[in-house]
């Protein structure tokens, strides 16, 4: 069982997410950091919030991230996606955010659990950053490894021709991450647009009550899918980008990645867009000036991916 510090900011498919680590035998959740991102810090604390007292693991630490980007300049939510409250048509009760950590604490978890822990963040990188200015990367980078969802590869941008919206929400960040980060794992749009959830898929997993998180599944789901059926009418479903960065580091066999430097674009008329060299022979000037290789996911087996969603949001847990 491997330990995940996720980063999030439920949002439909983060919440599909923290569902799916949260029910996984081979994920031992010991903390979530929330953020702004489809939702701002205080919705998406409350969501997570619900969801852990749900599935009765309020042992989780909850971290407070951060409520804007870098630069400081205001947030772009996306109701149409996600709902007013991020669950989509789920309304959620007042949860208690007593137990909330500062942030800061977030140290202590990794100097104890060092390269036992693997973060995974699929959500803006503002948080994430934050860490390595205030942490350092001598203490950042004693984990295993990062596995994040963002960017997008030799393919257009969901929330402009060239950007992905993690990346595009803070690119400052976003850079940050690229330049400091070592064992980097990027799971792209480009690849998580195929991580479809059908309505099959979903009949299958609440055909019975197998877990806490069962009677959300197919409200959230439905208020996604019509969400994309607006701008892609004939996409039998929906993807769920988030729920595929966890099977990267669940089933890293079942995704074909390449070794690439990478950058994130700062500047005005290119913000957010993932830069790197696909050339045969990479340029050794670029490559100085881009920094890091990183991994990058460039395909997935979809059929492994289809399985291990079903077979995931079936495991039967009794209610607390």
């Amino acid at each position: 069982m491997g330990k995940v510090l996720l980063f999030t900011d439920p949002g439909i498919d983060d919440a599909m997410a923290v569902m799916f680590a949260l029910l996984r035998p081979d994920i031992e959740l010991v903390g979530i950091v929330t953020g702004y991102g489809n939702v701002d810090l205080e919705q998406a604390t409350e969501n997570v919030t619900y969801l852990l007292k749900l599935a009765g693991r309020e042992d989780v630490p909850v971290f407070a991230g951060a409520h804007f980007p870098l630069s400081g300049e205001l947030v772009t939510f996306y109701p149409e996606f996600h709902g007013k409250g991020g669950l989509g048509p789920i309304e959620i009760p007042e949860t208690t955010q007593d137990q909330l950590l500062n942030f800061t604490d977030l140290f202590d978890l990794i100097e104890t659990h060092q390269n036992e822990l693997t973060i995974i963040d699929v959500g803006r990188l503002t948080s994430l950053a934050m860490a390595y200015n205030l942490g350092g990367d001598e203490v950042m980078n004693k984990v295993n490894g990062i596995f994040l969802m963002g960017g997008a590869f030799l393919a257009p941008g969901n929330v402009t021709p060239l950007a992905e919206a993690n990346f595009y929400g803070d690119p400052i960040a976003a850079n940050l991450v690229m330049e400091r980060a070592e064992n980097l794992v990027i799971v792209p749009l480009n690849v998580t647009e195929h991580a479809l959830v059908n309505d099959s898929m979903i009949a299958e997993v609440t055909k019975e009550g197998f877990n806490a998180f069962t009677s959300l599944l197919e409200p959230i789901y439905q208020f996604y899918a019509d969400a994309y059926q607006q701008i892609v009418p004939e996409m039998e479903g929906a993807p769920f980008h988030d729920v595929l960065a966890l099977l990267a580091y669940t089933n890293p066999d079942a995704f074909t990645f390449i070794k690439k430097p990478v950058s994130v674009s700062t500047a005005p008329e290119t913000r957010g867009q993932s830069i790197s060299d696909f050339r045969p022979v990479e340029s050794a000037e670029f490559e100085q000036e881009v920094g890091k290789d990183h991994w990058i996911a460039m395909d997935f087996n979809y059929k492994k991916f289809a399985k291990e969603f079903i077979e995931t949001m079936k495991t039967v847990v009794e209610e607390p």
